[in-house]
């Protein structure tokens, strides 16, 4: 049975090896198998090819008469060298060959070095680069929790990112819909700014917002006398997204007489300006959106049928944030840490039971709504970390127990009334004191210094406690 051909990989090899002769035999191995193969015959030599050009995989001899191959090794890892490293080993130092995976090494070989066994081990380190590679790709596109302005990691959000980046080049229209706070400026702003017109301009008009009679001129403009106030021409939104792009959100609002005319420009991106006589030509990419029910809006006669199909060529439908899981943290967190910034206040985090709540309440007002809240939060009360204490009423009424303080949030509470704790239930506060102090201690895995920074109290003050309540420690 005949041996396949190697394919022709792409990969950059570096063999430092000091033996002339032995250096060449794995050249000639290496290129047989495929690979572009460079020699360095010393540590000194390869530091200097490495910075001239990067090597995906390095076979390093242990023994090298300037430098130790670990020490070599360990100094490739502190100057962040990401290639992968196999070492190159004698019979008799297998030993010295595990050391230098325990330093980052990806494999060994042990001299002789025969073609089979070099080739399978640069087969196998190929395999693991494109493993690595692929792991990469599927971290950056499937795993990340920005995109843009938005803030996501939930399955909703990732599939919402990939229809962003596959529509954003086009210049179709785009229709988004959901409910109201749930980010949909937020959506037309990714299109936008993912699209090839992210250096033009991106003009949004909200059509609630504008009376209905000023509309007309808000996307037209109008000239000058057109009608009373009047007095100079000015530029509507259709001329000032000229060459980017035009977003008008709640587009169902808009009265129909009004939709006509939007119906024409949308077909022939032309326009007059309010009592102009002339019509001007723009190159705009429209999105739309509404946190109605479009086709039911049709049905009911409010919105034009000839102009919804028009307008939905691709829909896009935002999730309600109680949807969205573990997404409700990420927000809350970032909301936090710009509010704190802003306010200049010191919140770092929320208690457990926080979360839970945030996690726990259905948020009608979705993203806006929790925007608002942590907002409240922060300018409202001072602290390290927020408890059920400060969350506003409606939240406090989710609470899961919004009577029974965690050990990392204040044991006061004066609202409400409780009756008397039975005499056997109360515990001596010292004791109390040094289970939440042990908690933290453990909750940190020992580490002291960074227990007493979630307590908010000098180190210390942990050591000198815990020998009064161990004296032989």
């Amino acid at each position: 049975m005949k041996n396949e051909p190697s394919p022709t990989y792409s990969y950059q090899l570096l063999i430092i090896e000091d033996d002339p002769l032995q250096a060449q035999y794995m050249l000639q191995l290496a290129n047989s198998a495929g690979w572009h193969a460079v020699i360095a015959k010393d540590g000194e030599t390869a530091k200097t090819v490495i910075l001239q050009q990067h090597f995906q995989v390095i076979l390093l001899d242990i023994y090298l008469p300037d430098i130790n191959g670990i020490d070599l090794l360990k100094q490739f890892r502190n100057h962040n060298i990401d290639s992968t490293i196999i070492a190159i080993t004698s019979q008799s130092s297998t030993e010295l060959a595990i050391q230098a995976m325990r330093h980052g090494a990806y494999d060994f070989i042990e001299k002789p070095i025969t073609l089979e066994r070099l080739r399978v081990t640069l087969d196998n380190t190929l395999k693991h680069l494109q493993l690595t590679a692929t792991l990469h790709n599927y971290e950056k596109n499937f795993k990340r929790d920005h995109f843009h302005n938005m803030i996501g990691s939930s399955l909703p959000m990732h599939n919402l990112f990939h229809i962003i980046e596959s529509a954003a080049p086009s210049k179709a229209t785009v229709f988004i819909t959901g409910e109201s706070g749930t980010g949909k400026e937020l959506c037309a702003e990714a299109l936008h700014h993912h699209s090839p017109r992210c250096d033009a301009p991106f003009i949004a008009l909200n059509c609630a917002a504008i009376p209905r009679e000023l509309m007309e001129s808000e996307i037209f403009g109008h000239v000058k006398g057109a009608f009373t106030g009047a007095n100079q021409d000015r530029d509507g939104a259709a001329s000032r997204a000229n060459g980017g792009t035009l977003f008008l959100d709640e587009i169902c609002e808009m009265n129909l007489d009004l939709q006509s005319k939007l119906l024409r420009f949308f077909q022939s991106q032309r326009f007059q300006r309010v009592g102009g006589k002339q019509e001007e030509s723009v190159d705009i990419r429209f999105i739309c959106a509404t946190n109605k029910d479009p086709q039911q809006q049709v049905k009911l006669g409010l919105f034009r049928e000839d102009l919804f199909y028009r307008l939905h060529v691709i829909p896009i439908e935002l999730p309600p944030l109680r949807t969205r899981g573990d997404d409700i943290r990420l927000i809350a967190e970032e909301f936090l840490e710009q509010f704190t910034s802003e306010e200049g206040k010191e919140f770092r985090r929320f208690s457990s039971s926080v979360e839970q709540t945030l996690q726990n309440y259905p948020w009608p007002g979705n993203i806006r709504e929790l925007q608002n809240t942590i907002r409240n939060i922060v300018v409202l009360h001072n602290g390290n970390i927020v408890t059920p204490a400060m969350l506003p009423p409606l939240l406090r009424e989710n609470s899961p127990d919004p009577q029974q303080p965690t050990s990392e949030e204040p044991h006061n509470n004066t609202e409400g009334h409780h009756n008397p704790p039975l005499e056997s239930n109360i515990i001596p506060l010292w004791q109390v004191e040094m289970n939440t102090i042990e908690s933290a201690i453990q909750h940190c895995d020992g580490n002291i210094n960074r227990a007493a920074e979630l307590l908010d109290i000098n180190p210390s003050t942990i050591y000198r406690k815990r020998k009064l309540w161990d004296p032989v420690e």
